[in-house]
């Protein structure tokens, strides 16, 4: 048996292009087949690749829980791959069988079932964004295998993934700070690794009105002791989805090898992924001062006719592991990424503010181009050690790590704007500009060196962390015209105490770190330039294992700087502050009923503002409430046959700052099905899901813009084992 991988640790690196330069996209393998359906045995399923006795052939996992929805903890990053009992935080780690039979096909899809976090896309739209804990974090800030700046533009596919972990809460600590910044949280996901037990896994899709696709994944490990492995992930859509008259092409290769020896535990990914869509879920501002929200459109159309996106991904990562002894472990890990989206880009998101939609649902709209591509190298390395001081154990971790990012844009819009409505669009201002290349427009570096150690009181009852990690920001543009370069300290204090062997006390006060501003040139302080700013966060909470079922509660405060500018001199005298409570529970109720349910209740308030300008008002774009509650059920009278439901709920949010206009509440129902038998004497799963049952019209809300949430949608798939 391989040992379970130790905690990750981080490098700088530079670029390492050729890596990946020359990477061959994975065919896809497009199949179909059909037979007369024979039940022979109902109570039957699919090969499971990841159950508990697997988790170290497949990476190092924690074990899934019981239900195999969720698992025992996750990858926090120079914590390590670590039981949730035993750190001083609030995770969440959805396993891939709650992604097959939810029929998740992105990130939000999966971490929308969890009320701390709210996808701020809907499906259809350009990407994936999220916001956790009321803030927003980006699908850039999305780390892949531990590391940042590798994943795709605009959605992650979830065809090869294991594993998708949410920390709640600043990860700068934890995993360094991410290109964007993100603070309210940090999304990890896990690549998919070959099991003992071999897998070749057709799976045939449908949705909406005319969208097909298959998905085939093929495991296998080999050698003496089934050391190496290798699984490979080939998905092709294609077709109309949930927007009428549009189209959603997916073409997706993933290759994943791993070694997993005695003492070193090597993996290599390769990722190539290709899409087109035409006609998106678009984004809208609205006008300032209005106070009635206009009704939502047509959920099935789109009111900026034409667009289309397309956009691709180039990754290649790799990892080892290698265990001095039996108390010392040294980590590296160094991927690269190219990425790059092309898309026509009407807007009526622009200045003066009365090109935005009004309550009538009028407004006057751009088009152009938004065209940007990114090149990043991102590497950590270190070493974790445990020792003892007298009857203390420690586990020490040294770490760096390093992000180098390329970026370029090409982005120009129409001078002429054309007046449009959302409930009868006019066709978007013709582009009579020629379409260029992207160009370079700015380097972006990260790096950090980090420290911690954790110490283990009362025979490991008390878990005392502490943990300092200096940040540095370094970003230049290409003309010169910005240049940015400073560094931060951000702080780790965690205390876990165990008052039973079930039951976990924790604390900590940690940071998110955003980049700091450079004061302009018509500033009193002209050329200042601002530290990274830190949002401190202050957490208690308490974790439950009941066999079964795992309960969590936790109680937050995360107070976020903000730059205002008065008497024309730029300071950090703003001030956002995000209180907030978590519930959640989920696990296997009684044998054959899986269940989740999660709420939140935020207090978010603008504490300080420039000149006091709406000081005191509820930050915009952050509900007050959310809930969520899902079941799976197996049938007792059906063999192989199950239930499965969610309900997600966000209440009333404000859109603007000044609290004019509040966007209402919204309830959204999904319910889902699945058999379990055979054909031709192949082991098979059906399953057919139908997202908002209710067809619920309702806009989903940010900071900064709305968008129309996706209508009501049917999936249905055939997944058939060879």
């Amino acid at each position: 048996m391989t040992k379970t991988p130790s905690r990750s640790v981080r490098f700088q690196t530079t670029p390492v292009a050729a890596i990946a330069r020359h990477m061959l996209g994975l065919g896809v393998v497009i199949a179909a087949s059909g037979a007369g359906a024979q039940t022979v045995d109902t109570n039957i399923r699919l090969k499971d690749t990841n159950v508990a006795d697997q988790a170290q052939a497949i990476g190092g996992l924690q074990k899934t829980y019981s239900g195999g929805q969720f698992a025992r903890g996750g990858d926090l990053g120079i914590l390590g791959r670590t039981d949730l009992m035993n750190v001083p935080f609030s995770t969440t780690n959805y396993t891939s069988e709650l992604i097959e039979n939810q029929q998740a096909l992105t990130i939000s899809d999966v971490v929308m079932n969890d009320a701390s976090v709210r996808t701020l896309q809907t499906r259809g739209g350009y990407g994936d964004d999220f916001q956790i804990r009321g803030y927003s974090v980006g699908s850039r800030d999305v780390a892949m295998n531990g590391l940042y700046g590798l994943s795709p533009a605009t959605r992650m596919p979830v065809e090869m993934l294991e594993r998708v972990e949410v920390l709640k809460g600043p990860g700068a600590f934890t995993n360094g700070t991410g290109p964007s910044g993100s603070i309210g949280g940090a999304i990890n996901v896990v690549t998919k690794r070959a099991s003992d037990v071999p897998l070749t896994r057709l799976t045939t899709t449908y949705m909406g009105k005319a969208q097909f696709g298959t998905h085939l994944d093929v495991g296998r490990r080999f050698g003496e002791n089934n050391e190496w492995g290798i699984r490979a992930n080939g998905v092709w859509r294609n077709g109309e989805g949930n927007i009428d008259g549009g189209r959603q092409r997916v073409g997706l290769g993933s290759l994943g090898i791993d070694y997993a020896g005695t003492r070193l535990r090597w993996s290599a990914d390769l990722l190539y992924s290709e899409n087109k869509s035409v006609e998106l879920r678009p984004q809208i501002g609205f006008r300032a001062g209005i106070t009635q929200v206009p009704d939502v459109p047509d959920t099935r159309s789109s009111f900026y006719p034409g667009v289309q996106l397309t956009d691709k991904a180039k990754t290649a990562i790799t990892r080892a592991e290698f265990d001095l002894n039996d108390r010392t472990t040294l980590y590296g890990g160094i991927g690269y990424s190219e990425t790059s989206s092309n898309q026509n880009f009407p807007t009526a998101v622009t200045r003066p503010t009365d090109l935005r939609v009004n309550s009538a649902g009028n407004f006057s709209v751009n088009n152009g181009y938004y065209d940007e591509y990114n090149k990043t190298s991102s590497g950590e390395v270190g070493v974790r050690t445990k020792f003892a001081t007298g009857s203390v154990g420690h586990t020490l971790v040294v770490s760096a790590n390093g992000l180098q990012r390329e970026t370029g844009y090409f982005y120009q819009l129409t001078t002429t704007p054309v007046a449009s409505n959302i409930y009868n669009p006019s066709p978007l201002p013709a582009i009579t500009f020629p379409r260029l290349d992207p160009s370079k427009t700015a380097d972006l570096r990260l790096y950090s060196f980090a420290v911690a150690d954790t110490m283990a009181f009362f025979d490991d009852r008390l878990l005392f962390t502490l943990g300092l990690r200096n940040q540095t920001i370094d970003q230049k543009s290409v003309n010169g015209s910005t240049a940015y370069n400073a560094s931060e300290v951000t702080p780790l204090v965690g205390l876990v105490f165990k008052t039973d062997a079930n039951t976990s006390v924790y604390f900590n006060y940690t940071a998110g770190l955003q980049q700091g501003a450079v004061a302009g040139p018509t500033l009193s302080n002209r050329g200042e330039v601002f530290s990274p700013q830190k949002s401190r966060q202050k957490e208690i909470g308490i974790k439950r294992d009941w066999g079964t079922l795992i309960t969590q509660a936790a109680l937050y405060e995360i107070e976020r700087p903000s730059s205002i500018t008065e008497n024309n001199v730029l300071s950090y005298g703003g001030k956002q502050r995000n209180r907030g409570l978590e519930l959640s529970a989920y696990g296997e109720v009684v044998r054959g009923l899986r269940a989740s349910a999660s709420a939140s209740f935020n207090d978010a308030k603008l504490v300080r503002t420039a000149s006091g300008t709406n000081q005191g008002n509820d930050a915009n774009g952050v509900p007050d409430r959310t809930f969520n509650a899902g079941l799976d059920w197996d049938t007792p009278w059906v063999q192989g046959l199950s239930l499965n439901g969610r309900v997600i709920n966000t209440s009333k949010v404000y859109y603007d700052a000044a609290n004019l206009l509040r966007m209402p509440a919204w309830t959204r129902v999904d319910l889902g099905a699945r058999y379990a038998t055979r054909v031709a004497n192949k082991a098979v799963v059906f399953r057919a899901n139908l997202e908002n049952v209710a067809n619920k019209d309702y806009w989903v809300t940010t900071t900064s813009y709305a968008t129309v949430g996706a209508p009501r949608t049917l999936m249905l798939s055939a997944a058939i084992d060879f």
